[in-house]
């Protein structure tokens, strides 16, 4: 277990996480008072009015901006409504502020407690500043580090404990009621949904009768609130959920027609990765979503890759999701209609950043893999790196292989990387190679990128 920071109740949450591992389910009846799965409660418009306008001095106004690279390569009239513009990079700090300012002084002088691998919990611990209510965050061992020390910096008491976040919401809320404190859910609690309905509600004033937005889904919170907008303003509009292939619960629970507990797996996308949607979300945007659909990995890592380069915009897996709903081919019916993704969060950290630009560039082919047998003599290698660069390919990487060849003792196995312009410019290099290598000595493996 790591402490992060050495709060006053730092002793108290060290036996309140070495208590917990020692209690069976019959044994930690705890429930979330918030979220009763017997009595879910469907949000209202009215307070989606409400929290826009309690909120809306203390969080950003974002903008809805015209996309027109991104219009243009898809033959749509695209608007990104920019929630990686908030002071903590994510759609969160509506439903956090929200909730803060609901709080009786009784509880705010308690404190909040809650579950994040990272958004949510950033978000409370900005808001639990600016109002002065202490926040305790227990966040998973897989959390990033960049949004653990954030939060730290925030002020908040940070708690590292749980292999994921359903392990780290047991101990949040064992430590709330020890504690007296509440426990605010990131994506269920009632004033999240509102607070997160809010970024619907500027939607329309900002972009009158769009055609479709696209939302991501992960516990429901944020596609519960905009659906609840949207339809109350403008029912034509289609709202659309966007979900990994690796992460299906909301597609399960539509299915099943309740709440349906689904596995999740590795996703670039990781702030969707819930294994539940949530009662309270479930109850209120079943009805009012008319799709929700799945995207491949390879497809979020490229949609990441062109919101840097056409929009300079950089986005986590989960913001960028929309936009590899779009390119994936699947919204081809949106064809010439307005269209609005919304970027809910920018928190990426560098490393991860870097793969999935480089993942990205690959499944665009634009960086490619290829093995060459050259004869093993003097100039053998320079020439074909002049071929390459003849061609406007940029080496990436080079490896030269003579020992595992079986036949021929003459010639070396040259295996590079190569940046290529997309394609076409890849299929003219091959075709160079093999007329000068013989297609049979030539292997390109871009084509068989895995799955991620």
């Amino acid at each position: 277990m790591l402490m992060i920071r050495r709060s006053p109740i730092y002793s108290t949450i060290r036996k309140l996480s070495v208590s917990l591992r020692c209690l069976s389910d019959s044994e930690n009846p705890l429930k979330d008072p918030y979220c009763d799965p017997g009595n879910p409660k469907m949000l209202q418009f009215g307070d989606i009015s409400l929290a826009h306008h309690r909120i809306q001095s203390g969080v950003v106004r974002t903008d809805c901006r015209k996309s027109r690279c991104l219009s243009q390569l898809y033959d749509m009239d695209i608007s990104l409504k920019m929630e990686v513009n908030q002071d903590t990079g994510s759609f969160k700090e509506r439903g956090a502020r929200y909730a803060l300012l609901n709080l009786s002084e009784e509880k705010k002088k308690s404190g909040v407690y809650a579950a994040s691998a990272g958004n949510h919990a950033l978000a409370l611990s900005l808001h639990g500043k600016q109002l002065g209510v202490e926040v305790n965050v227990v966040m998973p061992r897989i959390a990033p580090l960049m949004k653990i020390n954030r939060c730290q910096d925030l002020g908040a008491n940070v708690l590292v404990e749980g292999a994921d976040i359903a392990e780290s919401r047991e101990i949040a809320l064992q430590m709330a009621h020890k504690k007296g404190g509440t426990y605010i859910n990131g994506f269920d609690h009632y004033d999240i949904l509102a607070g997160a309905g809010t970024v619907g509600l500027e939607i329309l004033e900002q972009v009158p009768l769009p055609d479709a937005v696209i939302v991501p889904v992960g516990g429901g919170g944020l596609i519960a609130g905009v659906a609840t907008a949207v339809k109350a303003l403008s029912p034509s509009t289609e709202v659309i959920g966007v979900v990994s292939e690796t992460c299906q619960a909301i597609i399960n629970s539509l299915q099943a027609g309740h709440p349906v507990y689904t596995p999740t797996h590795p996703t670039l996308a990781d702030g969707l990765a819930v294994p539940s949607v949530g009662v309270n979300a479930f109850a209120s945007l079943k009805g009012k979503v008319d799709k929700v659909l799945s995207v491949a990995e390879n497809d979020i890592a490229v949609a990441i890759l062109r919101l840097i380069e056409n929009e300079k915009v950089v986005c986590e897996g989960a913001g960028a999701i929309g936009i590899a709903a779009i390119l994936s081919g699947k919204l081809n019916h949106l064809k010439g209609k307005k269209v609005i993704p919304i970027l809910s969060g920018g928190n990426i950290d560098s490393t991860s950043l870097g793969r999935c630009i480089e993942r990205g560039l690959a499944y665009d082919h634009r960086v490619i893999r290829l093995s060459v047998i050259i004869p093993d003599v003097p100039g053998g290698l320079s020439k074909l790196t002049g071929i390459v660069g003849k061609m406007s390919g940029n080496v990436r990487d080079l490896y030269m292989e003579r020992a595992f060849l079986r036949n021929d003792m003459s010639s070396q196995r040259v295996k590079m990387v190569v940046e290529v312009r997309g394609k076409e410019h890849e299929e003219q290099l091959k075709q160079r190679l093999e007329e000068e290598y013989d297609s049979s000595n030539c292997s390109f493996q871009n084509n068989r990128l895995p799955k991620l």
